[in-house]
């Protein structure tokens, strides 16, 4: 086992947030701590390497995904493979993730180097705190408290389930219907962290209308569509 690299306060804010917000009391409080400590802020173990919640957010990335798709299996008993499939991406892609940590307030928990841009930062440690309470609690209390106490509090399940979020999509089709150019243009930015930092910029007849940015180029054009795509309703 790793030495906590912790403080060993019962009453540090970690502890009281589980308690007030999740309802219950942890067990190992360390995990919860970890959950919270973006890898821009690492503390260092000579045993186990950097103390981060990388790990745990790649767990609990998988323990969410598994309660979702349980929920909505249940849920919608005659919706196909496809629809779930689609509606379980909606609710767990990393914007709903962040702006689900600024609702539960975990986002002022988290430990992150003041240089460093995040933009996930919420939603890893979002991730990385249900990884937690997996390894405190296990699974079945974990599925009830993700469920009560984050998703169904905070979300409406049925109106997401009609949304339309693929705005590259729409405003592509958008500017084909009104004979107009759409043109994205990316470039990287150099970041604080390991990870490449892509920014991209819509375009349209030459017009910059929106900008994004995204560890992929792909959620970066999303971004900067969803800008434009908003952009262009406004002015109509």
């Amino acid at each position: 086992m790793c030495r906590s690299l912790f403080s060993k306060n019962k009453n540090r804010p970690i502890s009281q947030y589980i308690k007030n917000v999740l309802g219950f009391r942890p067990k190992n409080i360390d995990l919860y701590d970890m959950a919270c400590t973006h890898r821009s802020a690492s503390g260092k173990n000579v045993v186990c390497g950097p103390i981060n919640n990388e790990r745990l957010e790649y767990l609990g990335d998988a323990v969410l995904s598994a309660i979702i798709a349980d929920y909505l299996f249940k849920k919608y008993p005659s919706h196909a493979e496809g629809p779930l499939t689609e509606m379980r991406s909606k609710i767990v892609n990393r914007d709903r993730l962040n702006k689900l940590s600024q609702k539960i307030g975990l986002h002022s928990l988290i430990q992150i180097d003041a240089h460093t841009y995040a933009k996930s930062a919420g939603g890893d440690a979002l991730e990385a705190l249900i990884g937690a309470i997996y390894l405190d609690q296990g699974y079945n209390k974990t599925k009830k408290i993700v469920l009560k106490k984050i998703i169904l509090t905070h979300l409406d399940i049925d109106s997401i389930f009609l949304e339309d979020n693929n705005y590259k999509s729409k405003i592509l089709s958008w500017g084909q219907k009104e004979h107009k150019r759409i043109e994205f243009k990316h470039s990287e930015i150099l970041n604080g962290n390991s990870k490449k930092l892509y920014k991209a910029e819509l375009y349209i007849d030459e017009e910059l209308f929106g900008e994004g940015f995204g560890y992929t180029i792909k959620n970066g054009e999303q971004e900067a569509a969803e800008k434009a795509w908003l952009k262009c309703n406004e002015s109509s």
